[in-house]
């Protein structure tokens, strides 16, 4: 649904981007990290039509965002980080102008403007003045525009942005109820977000991209990979750390007579652990495969690269 191969952006004698290379598959929701200047907002852009790139080829849904920049525009919906609300409008009184703008014919405008105000949220709030509205409530009116003509593809930045907690589980279950029908890039800096939403991950820095991948594999770039955690009773670490297969053992706590430890190995020491266990060569309370957090991914591929000025 998305393909971007070779995209660059000069500034002058900078680079915003630097030889970009990613897909997105229809019906995919996809994770676009990095920090601060990294290029996230320059590539969201150049998809929408809104910037010209300097080199490279993109599509989006078959169009090719530069020879077909009209296509493009009618097929996604763009949320930037700060939507462009006009304060002194009402509510329904934007929706039905973006209606109007996305040539939305006009019998089938206030059913549409309806259900989407029922969608995210927004249900009742038809008279309100979008400059009276919190941040939270103008964010929702943003995703309202955003899908508002059921674009085939939604590119999302810091869609949960000003949002309460309650607030942004609702908009949690919209984008996944876009999942399948809707191809979504979904960029903020709540990396817990994208567990919870994202199957794949494009992370950029400097411009360039420094990772993709599925989650568990953009996880497994942290520093010493998947590990093992146990709590263990009658076993010390250097007996536990001569098992076959183990590598390191690292203390983490002891609770009533409990160890945890944190295991690493080339494979997974589950079974032999727990055969052990069952040998009667100690207790075991707990046995976990664990993976590194995306927050550790992210600090250490981020570091290893250097963060972005």
């Amino acid at each position: 649904m998305i393909e971007v191969r070779g995209l660059s952006k000069a500034y002058g004698p900078r680079l915003a981007l630097d030889d970009v290379t990613f897909s997105v598959a229809k019906g995919e929701i996809m994770g676009f990290l990095g920090p601060n200047g990294a290029g996230k907002t320059t590539t969201m852009r150049i998809l929408t039509g809104f910037l010209p790139a300097s080199s490279g080829v993109a599509t989006v849904a078959g169009f090719d965002v530069f020879e077909d920049p009209y296509s493009v525009r009618e097929r996604v919906g763009y949320l930037p980080e700060t939507p462009p609300l006009y304060p002194e409008l009402s509510v329904g009184g934007y929706l039905e102008f973006c209606a109007e703008l996305r040539r939305i014919p006009r019998a089938q405008r206030a059913g549409r403007v309806g259900a989407t105000m029922e969608r995210v949220g927004l249900r009742g709030w038809e008279r309100r003045l979008l400059g009276s509205l919190s941040k939270g409530y103008r964010q929702r009116v943003g995703l309202a525009q955003a899908i508002l003509h059921d674009p085939p593809v939604l590119i999302l930045d810091e869609p949960t942005s000003g949002l309460d907690p309650a607030q942004v589980a609702g908009i949690r279950e919209l984008v996944l109820s876009l999942a399948g029908t809707h191809t979504v890039i979904l960029s903020t800096h709540i990396l817990s977000e994208v567990e919870a939403l994202c199957p794949r991950i494009v992370m950029v820095n400097r411009g360039k991209l420094v990772a993709q991948g599925s989650l568990d594999e953009v996880r497994a770039l942290a520093p010493g990979g998947a590990w093992t955690y146990v709590e263990v009773k009658g076993i010390d670490g250097p007996h536990l750390g001569r098992m076959p297969g183990v590598e390191l053992v690292e203390p983490l706590a002891t609770v009533d007579g409990w160890s945890a430890w944190r295991v690493r190995s080339a494979g997974d020491p589950r079974e032999a652990l727990a055969a052990r266990a069952a040998a009667g060569d100690f207790q075991l309370r707990a046995l976990e495969r664990r993976m590194p957090t995306l927050e550790e991914a992210f600090i250490a591929i981020v570091g290893r690269e250097g963060v972005a000025a």
